[in-house]
């Protein structure tokens, strides 16, 4: 979050939703995550009483990030915690003292521009680094997702980027907590990925056993993970492949393509001719994640 441009102009509610223990982790709060917390609420409480006025912000850290590195996509279900690795390389000038206490680098993601984000996800921990040179660090970072900080118009593509915070002893919980003495360094716009709502596919292949030459009947149904419900509905109108592996080999071929009906539910019908497994495939998509489910093997009989 870009707190010297846009504290402002980000709901605190939005800032602090996503930094915030959820009820399910509070039984062990994170103490990082209440700091960066802290930091934020000072500089929106700062801004909002002198909105404008340059000296009430922090200051430029001189930290630059770069070779930010994360994974291509994060299938995020409807109840457990949810983990990606980010790792970059940060540059500093010899005045900041990465490896004190008060200093910490976070990799994050967001959603929509870097002025105004939708949402933002971080850790719950700082990253750690690895100090290669006076002036350089290798760095690695988690990204937490909770399944109830999400809508279901967040899946898609996400922006990566990391910041750097320097509090120099000032303490964010204290009444005479100074921001112009904090440091800050950030950068969007480091890296994408996506955030996918989790998939689940099943087939059913009926009648087992079957006569060679006559009909069998293959079920399914393709659903993904509602984050506002908390369950996992149907994937209406989505191209779905019915394939088959003769029973011996390790290759599936496709038979058709079936669309999904109001509720996520698959029917479609082949003739028997040879034992062997039938399954349905869904190749994906940015906000859905690509799924094969589990073959249903069917004997054929003379």
């Amino acid at each position: 979050m870009r707190i010297r441009a846009t504290v402002a102009a980000v709901s605190g509610a939005l800032a602090l939703s996503a930094l915030a223990v959820p009820a399910a982790h509070a039984a062990d709060p994170s103490t990082h995550r209440a700091d960066v917390a802290k930091v934020f609420q000072a500089a929106q409480a700062a801004t909002a009483a002198k909105a404008g006025i340059g000296e009430e912000m922090p200051y430029d850290l001189g930290v630059t990030f770069s070779n930010l590195k994360v994974g291509k996509a994060v299938k995020v279900g409807v109840t457990n915690r949810v983990s990606t690795t980010i790792t970059y390389t940060m540059k500093f000038g010899a005045d900041v003292e990465v490896t004190a206490k008060d200093f910490w680098t976070v990799p994050f993601l967001y959603k929509g521009s870097f002025e105004m984000p939708r949402n933002m996800l971080f850790g719950d921990d700082p990253a750690t680094c690895s100090v290669t040179s006076a002036t350089t660090a290798n760095c690695k970072g988690k990204i937490d997702i909770y399944p109830q900080w999400l809508l279901n118009s967040h899946a898609g593509t996400w922006r990566a980027g990391a910041e750097a915070v320097a509090l120099n002893g000032q303490d964010p919980s204290s009444d005479d907590f100074d921001i112009t003495k904090v440091g800050l360094a950030e950068k969007g716009g480091l890296g994408t990925t996506l955030v996918q709502r989790n998939s689940k596919l099943t087939t059913s292949a009926k009648p087992k056993p079957v006569k060679k030459g006559k009909t069998v009947t293959v079920t399914g149904k393709l659903s993904r993970a509602d984050w506002e419900n908390g369950e996992y509905s149907g994937y209406s109108g989505q191209a779905v492949k019915l394939q088959f592996r003769k029973k011996g080999t390790t290759t599936y071929k496709t038979l058709k393509t079936v669309k999904t009906n109001s509720t996520g539910g698959l029917k479609s019908t082949v003739k028997a001719t040879v034992d062997g497994y039938y399954r349905y495939s869904f190749a994906g998509n940015t906000n859905t994640p690509a799924i094969n489910a589990s073959g249903d093997l069917v004997r054929v009989k003379k």
